[in-house]
């Protein structure tokens, strides 16, 4: 029988721990402090999370983006209003992210309810995107089927040519999501895969207890 190669794959943990002693009271105290260790660490894409949504048929979605802001409310990231996730999250607001720094082997999850940013939030953000990036967002139809690679293409170009020595304004149909969580896991990776998993759950916006999960 073929060996399954799957199975065989295996890291071993040594990088450390996560105790109750260490972990910081205010858990956005605690993502950043280990999101600056990414950064320090020159991970690509620190920021990438994954985003996992419902819809209303309660079919499950998960996808990866990129996390643009995050403040005392929570999470900001942002997409095309007529996507999957987005369609998802206007049925649904329930929603969990996830990072993953493999190389720190560590993880953070957090789930809460999401809401759309202000439009005038979206602007502010949507001001400082490459051009490109924001010509992108007027020619992608975000998650529609689309004959060919060429439809992008041409689309790229026919807005290219209609903004032309001008600024690219922010599509109506394109903007901002804040996640607000209520919950967080904090995950240290350890040998024997008896890892360290903290867990915080919000009584108030200045309480949230810490329990420890088993692996």
């Amino acid at each position: 029988m073929e060996s399954n190669r799957y199975a065989e794959l295996r890291e071993s943990y040594k990088q450390g721990g996560l105790l109750e002693a260490e972990a910081l009271a205010d858990p956005f105290a605690q993502f950043h402090k280990w999101f600056d260790e990414a950064l320090a660490a020159e991970l690509l894409e620190a920021n990438a999370m994954s985003l996992a949504t419902v819809s209303a048929i309660g079919r499950p979605s998960v996808r990866m983006v990129l996390l643009k802001a995050l403040d005392a409310r929570g999470f900001s990231f942002f997409t095309n209003y007529s996507s999957r996730k987005a369609l998802d999250l206007e049925v649904n607001s329930a929603a969990s992210i996830c990072f993953h720094w493999k190389e720190l082997e560590r993880q953070v999850r957090a789930a809460g309810t999401v809401e759309r940013l202000s439009r005038e939030e979206s602007e502010i953000y949507f001001a400082m995107r490459p051009r490109a990036s924001q010509i992108g967002a007027w020619a992608s139809a975000q998650s529609e089927v689309i004959p060919t690679r060429e439809t992008l293409d041409v689309a790229k170009r026919l807005y290219e040519k209609e903004f032309e020595g001008k600024p690219v304004p922010m599509p109506d149909f394109w903007g901002g999501f804040l996640l607000r969580p209520d919950e967080f896991e904090f995950w240290q990776g350890r040998p024997g895969r008896l890892h360290d998993r903290l867990h915080y759950h919000r009584l108030s916006d200045k309480i949230w207890p810490i329990t420890r999960l088993s692996p």
